[in-house]
């Protein structure tokens, strides 16, 4: 027998199954309503109580139906439609006997004369509620036995999918978390980078506070009705979104192109994709939050999410949006003869800083020191630009105008760590402050004169007679990248310990092809790591440091 159900075909199992949950009198009038309830054998029935994914084809309806357990009255029922894309049609319609073939014919003539009466009455169908658009929708009614209820849904700009909740059982809580009376999003701070948001609190939050939290979505483009929506949105833009995000928020599935951050119990996932980044932030049961590291004088849309973790459905606040302040003019500096500056600048924020100077000669220097860090430099005369480029270690720029020209000077960090750099103009008449530099700063060591105890190390020299000064530190292993990143070109030998100082030597030579020395530094302990510094003095005493150079010294000899 078991083997005869599962080979009927579907639409006799329908027929089957709506024969045993539609109680209705066996007339003809009632065979002629049941035969219009198998027309619609080709759709689907809905789940009570469960969330239902629903995938719609564009410009092809779907229906769903659904009819009430057996032996059931009147009862109350509700159905919330989520878009998660595009605007949808949807329809809910009953179809139904007649109010007199509803009757039972247990009460004698009178009743059985009243059923024959309405049997040739056909049953009723009638639309008890539309909607179109991409809003959540939710619709409340009352549901009989011995009516069929059916959902229909179309889609008439693209393919898309929804979700739809039936429930019958509207006493043992919501699916859903709670809204409170006011949903909406209040915007109570903006600052050049930052925006703070607050909402009040879901009703979900009292009663169930360990299973409800909140979820912010951040982007540029436009506001969110739901989170399966929002979710969508950032899958079409080639990003990939961890399974059961407010469930589990699972950062090790994330793709290559998303940031998590994850401090104080706030986790932040930034998608970044061609065109912008979007920002899913969780806050836990907090109401109040500052979304920081946003860009000066762009308009953001802020979306609040109130999540169920036990179920994974949310709900929407009603959306906002906010334009951060304008980005500040920098403050312009002056820049005077001979005098040098140091700028530090700040990589993770990005900002410029600006200098300006007046010309007193035709003939004009610009020279700049890196300290720490690689920099952009651009350079304009009367508004025009006249050198922009990116410098890593000591760079000159010789220009020739007029008297009074105006040169505006744009600094900005290259890194996202911050970045120093020293700042000269002057005219070609006075003395440099800076040392005329060798064709190389690297330091060389020598591999095959390296013993237990000593290195020798080598380096090129200018025509000029200059000073100077050797250095050594004793470094570990697991020191070697953090002394190489965070080395200041611009320090003065002078702050270093006296033990770290080995020598100072004044040298040059005419001919540039032999302006080299070398020194071998004694004294050193077997198989450990040196880190040498050589510094160059100019005529004004202001110091230029060759590259680093590392070595260690043999363990056995």
């Amino acid at each position: 027998l078991k083997m005869f159900w599962f080979y009927l075909p579907v639409h006799l199992l329908m027929e089957a199954w709506l024969c045993r949950s539609i109680k209705v009198p066996t007339t003809s009038s009632q065979q002629s309503f049941k035969t219009d309830l198998l027309n619609f054998y080709h759709s689907l029935i809905l789940a009570d109580g469960k969330e239902t994914t629903i995938h719609l084809l564009k410009d092809i309806p779907k229906r769903y139906y659904f009819v009430l357990e057996e032996g059931r009255a009147l009862a109350p029922f509700s159905i919330t439609v989520t878009p998660c894309d595009v605007p949808i049609e949807w329809s809910i319609l009953v179809r139904k006997a007649s109010v007199s073939f509803l009757g039972k014919t247990t009460q004698g003539d009178h009743d059985t004369q009243e059923v024959s009466k309405s049997q040739k009455a056909p049953s009723m169908v009638s639309t008890i509620f539309n909607y179109k658009g991409n809003s959540v929708e939710t619709y409340m009614g009352m549901s009989s036995h011995s009516a069929l209820y059916m959902l229909e849904f179309l889609s008439t700009e693209r393919d898309t999918h929804i979700t739809v909740y039936l429930t019958t059982d509207t006493t043992s809580g919501h699916l859903y978390p709670e809204l409170p009376m006011d949903p909406r999003i209040d915007v109570i701070g903006i600052g050049h980078t930052t925006v703070t948001l607050t909402w009040k609190h879901s009703p979900s939050v009292w009663q169930h506070r360990e299973n409800i939290q909140y979820c912010l979505l951040v982007n540029e483009k436009h506001n969110y009705k739901s989170l399966c929506a929002a979710e969508t949105a950032i899958r079409s833009l080639g990003m990939k979104l961890p399974p059961a995000l407010a469930l589990s928020l699972s950062p090790y599935l994330l793709e290559p192109q998303q940031v998590v951050i994850l401090s104080n119990s706030e986790l932040s996932i930034i998608n970044k994709a061609s065109s912008g980044e979007v920002r899913q932030i969780c806050v836990g049961t907090r109401n109040t939050y500052t979304v920081p590291n946003l860009s000066p004088s762009t308009q953001y849309y802020f979306d609040v999410f109130v999540i169920n973790l036990l179920t994974n459905a949310s709900a929407a606040y009603t959306g906002t949006f906010a334009r951060t302040l304008e980005e500040p003019e920098p403050k312009v500096a002056e820049l005077k003869d001979e005098k040098v500056i140091q700028v530090v600048l700040d990589g993770k924020k990005q900002k410029s800083y600006s200098l300006q100077y007046q010309a007193i000669h035709k003939k004009i220097q610009f020279t700049f020191q890196m300290c720490h860090g690689q920099v952009q430099v651009h350079i304009t005369k009367n508004g025009k630009t006249v050198a922009s480029e990116n410098i890593s270690g000591l760079r000159y720029f010789s220009l020739k105008g007029k008297l009074l020209d105006t040169y505006s000077v744009q600094l900005r960090s290259t890194e996202k760590s911050n970045s120093s750099v020293k700042v000269q103009v002057s005219s070609p008449l006075h003395k440099p402050l800076f040392p005329l530099l060798p064709e190389s700063l690297k330091i060389k060591s020598f591999s095959k004169l390296r013993t237990c105890n000593s290195v020798t190390i080598a380096w090129l020299g200018t025509q000029d007679e200059s000073k100077y000064c050797v250095y050594k530190k004793r470094i570990e292993e697991d020191q070697v990248w953090m002394e190489l990143q965070s080395a200041d070109r611009c320090s003065s030998p002078e702050s270093r310990p006296k033990s770290e100082k080995v020598l100072c030597k004044y040298f040059y030579d005419i001919n540039l092809h032999r302006a080299v020395t070398t020194e071998t530094i004694k004294g050193l302990d077997a198989g450990t790591l040196y880190l040498f510094d050589v510094y160059l003095f100019g005529p004004s005493g202001i110091p230029v440091s060759y590259h680093s150079k590392v070595v260690k010294t043999r363990k056995k000899c």
